[in-house]
């Protein structure tokens, strides 16, 4: 069985109504980026930060997968599929994805402050004052600026297992995540959906200019499904 490995991005989440901080000039829902994604922003009001992710939970709760995460989920019927996503929502999983890696985290996840390896699932709203076991303020799971990107040794072991690669709405501008098509093998064919995208130096990129919903549907129909 081929498989199939997918890089998603913010384009994919952004049809569903989830904004990302893409979409306005460095700003994320009105917030300078480095204040509530960074370690220093988190120390210097861990209060405003705690609040900010817990908004973020909560919109989960008013979105839905769209076309592109239900299309992704399709092609576990005839491949092998793994999704590697920057993003921290869980769309994927609940269109139906069975094997996702989430390379920045996901909001519903929370860790302890001190034990990165401390971390559990989270559905309700985190406050200042809420510890861990060991008494440490617990924190979202996600990866900040400035951070390790925990998973992406693992991603890159996918990647070098992929028969066919699949970008979908990224830009391929944040590392260490846009590095990550070229650890697939040579001459691997790569599929790239976006509706402005951008510039890949290889005679193997398939480039799909539409967006993440129009182009996974023709994506299912090159490949098959």
């Amino acid at each position: 069985m081929k498989h199939i490995v997918v890089l998603t991005g913010a384009g994919v989440s952004a049809e569903s109504g989830i904004k990302t901080f893409r979409d306005a000039d460095g700003l994320w829902e009105g917030h300078d980026v480095m204040a509530v994604a960074s370690p220093e922003g988190f120390a210097s009001n861990p209060e405003l930060v705690l609040n900010f992710y817990n908004e973020r939970r909560q919109q989960l709760n008013e979105v839905e997968p769209n076309q592109a995460h239900k299309a992704l989920a399709e092609l576990e019927k005839k491949y092998k599929v793994t999704v590697i996503t920057q993003n921290v929502d869980d769309l994927h999983e609940r269109a139906g994805s069975r094997n996702v890696i989430h390379l920045h985290g996901e909001l519903r996840k929370i860790r302890s402050t001190v034990n990165e390896n401390d971390i559990r699932f989270c559905d309700h709203d985190i406050k200042l004052g809420d510890l861990c076991e060991k008494g440490h303020q617990l924190r979202p799971h996600i990866v900040w600026f400035g951070e390790a990107v925990p998973m992406i040794e693992k991603a890159m072991e996918v990647c070098q297992t992929a028969d066919v690669l699949v970008i979908i709405g990224t830009s391929m501008q944040v590392y260490p995540a846009a590095g990550l098509m070229d650890y697939a093998p040579e001459a691997t064919p790569i599929y790239y959906i976006d509706p402005k995208p951008a510039y890949i130096n290889s005679k193997s990129v398939h480039i799909i200019e539409k967006s993440a919903t129009q182009g996974t549907k023709i994506l299912l129909e090159l490949l098959k499904v």
